[in-house]
């Protein structure tokens, strides 16, 4: 019996997704080409393979549950110097994130943990690199804008070489979107 690491996040829909990804690329992040640009909803998880069934169909009642939201990015932030990181932030959905990231953590459920640090919706564009390049990447994506209805989220699988592969897509209960809403998070995500 093996073992596989697996994370669960929100895609980053096109064309954002892979603009935000050559930008990565671009700051000198050697991870970027591997790592499909996301909102993280669980980190690394390092599970049992033969527990991938009981996380899909806990993932699948957790999606089933939710609704769908509009998502917004603009601009940047940073969790430097206590982490090396810089992203893009998540001005709108925010809250929904934190709901889902909470449901899919669960103490109930096949993946319940603890977060090394407080969950923070975010995209990141910056990871592990040279100085200089994170404040690029800060600067050059302050005036980062982008926004899209969220409508699910994905189980990813980390192979040996490192590379994050969608196994499933999880689609929210209802298909209806709410209308994007300027710059307050109205994350509307139900928990009945």
């Amino acid at each position: 019996m093996g073992t596989v690491t697996i994370g669960v996040s929100i895609a980053v829909p096109e064309p954002h997704g892979s603009r935000l990804q050559q930008l990565r690329a671009g700051f000198g992040d050697a991870a970027a080409h591997g790592i499909p640009t996301h909102v993280t909803l669980l980190p690394p998880t390092e599970i049992g393979d033969a527990e991938l069934p009981a996380v899909e169909a806990h993932l699948g009642e957790v999606a089933a549950a939710a609704r769908p939201f509009p998502m917004r990015l603009s601009g940047t932030g940073t969790f430097r110097p206590l982490t090396p990181v810089v992203f893009v932030q998540v001005v709108e959905g925010g809250a929904a994130c934190t709901w889902l990231q909470k449901r899919i953590r669960h103490a109930s459920g096949p993946v319940a943990r603890e977060l090394q640090f407080p969950y923070h919706p975010h995209v990141t564009v910056a990871h592990g690199i040279e100085e200089a390049a994170m404040d690029r990447a800060f600067e050059e994506l302050a005036g980062y804008e982008a926004e899209w209805p969220c409508t699910g989220f994905a189980l990813y699988e980390q192979g040996a070489d490192g590379v994050w592969r969608k196994l499933r897509e999880f689609s929210f209960g209802s298909l209806a979107v709410p209308p994007q809403s300027g710059s307050v998070d109205r994350g509307s995500v139900s928990a009945h």
